[in-house]
């Protein structure tokens, strides 16, 4: 009688360890080995991991791009987002100054066209796939989901994802895509590589969650409030922007709650 009540509140409290519940498949590359075999920083970086609860079914998958300003950084699943009873797949891709723009937003793609294609091998289900990230991450979740030619090249609609939650993403030009080419960081961009160059009605439903305006990084509460307000305006009906008072750009610990009640809401309302 004792175990089983030790069970129960291990469960209540989500501290069932790891193996005794959830797997993770590491190290999967997810281009084509005729592609890997032609390039070794593919071969090295562009690899996920998949964090999947065991005899998983209809389960909702949150993809996870790291932050890093696109110069660093490497694939993670995120302890908030465990025990969740989400698949997680955590997304390393290539870094500025090795390769520049638009690689590791192709490489975003890459990674969730492959999501798409094979999720269902671990239980999850392709209709309820989300995509976030923290920073770069956050950035690179939008441009892949704004601009539906990234995943178009993969006969995949940008709009078949259910949602994104952009954890203080840059929505102008990201300045790494800048200072490639010799733009000031206080000089603000919007151009192809800019989310909102790309609003439109029809987008996924999107949270945007920032730290606070007056500690985040130059802008990045105002660059979302724009994205925010643009996406409005053009006619979107599913966006919604918090801003993480008293905190500074790493934000994501009170950004989760809120991001996991989201990616909840909306896979209720998927069939």
């Amino acid at each position: 009688m004792k175990k089983h009540i030790i069970l129960v509140l291990l469960i209540f409290s989500g501290l069932l360890v790891s193996g005794q519940g959830y797997q993770t498949k590491t190290n999967l590359n997810y281009y084509p080995d005729s592609i890997c075999k032609t390039d070794d920083y593919i071969k090295d970086k562009c690899k996920l991991d998949v964090y999947y609860p065991e005899n998983a079914k209809d389960a909702t998958t949150i993809i996870w791009f790291h932050g890093g300003g696109l110069t660093n950084g490497r694939a993670e699943i995120p302890e908030a987002l465990k025990n969740t009873n989400f698949i997680v797949v955590g997304v390393d891709y290539r870094l500025s100054p090795m390769v520049k723009a638009p690689t590791y937003i192709e490489d975003a793609a890459a990674a969730t066209a492959w999501v798409f294609n094979h999720i269902a091998e671990y239980g999850g289900n392709p209709k309820k796939i989300f995509i976030t990230g923290h920073s770069a991450g956050g950035y690179l979740s939008l441009m892949i989901a704004l601009d539906k030619s990234y995943l178009l090249k993969y006969k995949i609609d940008a709009n078949q994802i259910a949602g994104i939650i952009p954890l203080s993403g840059q929505a102008i030009t990201h300045f790494t895509v800048r200072k490639e080419n010799g733009i000031a960081e206080t000089q603000a961009v919007i151009d192809k590589y800019a989310p909102l160059y790309f609003v439109r009605s029809d987008a996924p439903p999107i949270l945007l969650i920032t730290g606070d305006r007056e500690m985040e990084l130059l802008g990045r509460y105002e660059e979302n409030a724009y994205l925010t307000r643009m996406l409005k305006l053009v006619g979107h009906r599913n966006v919604t922007l918090f801003e993480l008072q008293g905190y500074d750009h790493n934000m994501t610990m009170p950004a989760f709650p809120l991001l996991t009640k989201f990616v909840r809401r909306i896979s209720k309302t998927i069939k």
